[in-house]
């Protein structure tokens, strides 16, 4: 199974049992949600626990081959000599964010998809006792009640996940600072460090609500009253995800927890 498609992203696997597993190549949040895990110690904080830093230091000369899978650099330290704590190595990090940030799959005009757009031509497929199951690229709501009537993890945009992509990579940024730099988006030839790679995925992000020339938010889906309206217009919906190609709003409309996350985004790149 081994390529250098399932080599350069993070795939599903399922278990028979035993040394028996197979890799399922569909590119999906599954290959995004590693980046999660990161972390970064600073040193004035480690500076006022001696016992631990001692500790520390101990493991990371005595136990490097541990280290070395969690510890983003032994040698060099980053950025104001921070340690990073990390599941992605700098190497796995580009390879990620190459497909992430590209709009041919992962980056859309309103944010992350949960989905890559390649699927929608290229839909993956496996029989298992001779049924066979499919999963493909959908933008807006399910196209199966597999999981209930407007669940969909195959494409969409949700703001709970791109709020910690967002700040994974602003972690990221603190550990390698403006050094680091990827095309964004991908095949543009412009190159952002990754605090600029998280502004530009929150901006994205905004532009589901605020208006465009017409005077349409994305999310209102070309309703005229939602647009237009003078008791409508300046009263924003907060939709449980939104179509990955329009930014159309989708789900429960009071989604109030997660997408009120938008607040925060205003807020830190205001």
């Amino acid at each position: 199974m081994a390529n250098k498609h399932i080599t350069s992203f993070y795939y599903d696997a399922i278990s028979y049992g035993g040394p028996w597993t197979q890799q399922l190549p569909v590119r999906s949040l599954v290959g995004l949600i590693p980046l999660y895990a990161v972390l970064t110690l600073e040193p004035e904080l480690i500076n006022k626990f001696p016992s631990f830093k001692r500790r520390l230091n101990w493991f990371i000369e005595h136990k490097n081959d541990v280290a070395e899978r969690n510890i983003a650099s032994m040698k060099r330290r980053g950025k104001d000599d921070r340690l990073l704590l990390a599941l992605v190595s700098r190497d796995r990090l580009e390879k990620i964010l190459r497909r992430m940030l590209d709009e041919t799959e992962f980056l859309a005009a309103h944010g992350i998809r949960s989905m890559s757009k390649y699927h929608a031509d290229h839909p993956y497929s496996m029989t298992v006792n001779g049924q066979v199951f499919k999963v493909g690229y959908v933008s807006g709501d399910s196209d199966s009640g597999l999981f209930g009537g407007n669940s969909n993890w195959r494409g969409p945009i949700w703001l709970c996940v791109n709020f910690l992509l967002v700040e994974s990579l602003l972690r990221f940024y603190m550990f390698y600072g403006d050094s680091f730099r990827v095309e964004c988006p991908t095949g543009s030839g412009e190159y952002m460090h990754l605090g600029h790679v998280a502004e530009e995925i929150q901006h994205r992000l905004q532009h589901l609500f605020v208006r465009d020339e017409q005077g349409r938010r994305a999310m209102n889906g070309g309703n005229d009253l939602l647009d237009f309206d003078e008791h409508w217009r300046d009263y924003l919906w907060f939709h449980e995800f939104f179509d990955a190609d329009t930014g159309r709003g989708l789900g429960a409309s009071h989604q109030c927890g997660w997408t009120g996350l938008i607040a925060k985004v205003i807020h830190d790149t205001g």
